[in-house]
């Protein structure tokens, strides 16, 4: 369970054969979750300032390709404050990114998602994108908007998006658990 509150922007060093290795400051357990892009990975080798995580075919499948820089989040502990919302790190859907206008110091990024995304977001709701909690904004019919503040674009990989990108999507669990108890 992490919350989507990054802790780290860091360098992909390399991406060969499903191993995945960063250059962090993060120093967790061997076999520890990690939130990558909002993906839950397992910590499987710590070396000299880098973690190595071992990516399945079936996450391939299902997340956008890795970038230069990712978001890092360690798993939430008993205690930890909850400063997003909870974010399981199992990406629901890929989005792209429609449109980044600047405000003031702040961005509003549109991304557009696909429909079994969109049915669960709700204006002022709570979406991971990459990993980070933010607010829906706005909705559309194949889009909703996020407001970065400039904390966001400075501590995130947020920052660079720019239209024609894709996005790590995971809506709020406690949607998708509404609405299975309601379908009873």
């Amino acid at each position: 369970m992490f919350t989507g509150i990054v802790r780290e922007r860091a360098k992909v060093d390399s991406f060969d054969r499903g191993r995945l290795v960063v250059a962090t400051a993060l120093v967790p357990e061997l076999g520890d979750s990690i939130a990558v892009d909002g993906v839950c990975l397992t910590v499987a080798d710590r070396t000299n300032g880098s973690l190595a995580f071992d990516v399945m075919p079936e996450t391939l499948a299902r997340v956008k390709p890795f970038g230069a820089e990712v978001n890092l989040e360690t798993a939430l502990r008993a205690g930890d404050p909850l400063g997003g919302h909870y974010v399981q790190g199992h990406v629901d859907g890929t989005g792209r990114i429609r449109a980044v206008d600047s405000e003031g110091d702040s961005r509003r990024v549109t991304i557009e998602a696909p429909p079994d995304i969109l049915r669960y977001c709700v204006e002022k709701g709570s979406i991971a994108v990459d990993g980070v909690s933010l607010t829906i904004a706005a909705l559309g019919e194949d889009v909703f908007e996020v407001a970065l503040v400039r904390h966001t674009l400075e501590a995130t990989t947020l920052g660079s998006l720019q239209p024609g990108d894709g996005a790590n999507l995971e809506i709020d669990v406690l949607a998708k658990y509404v609405e299975r108890l309601a379908a009873r």
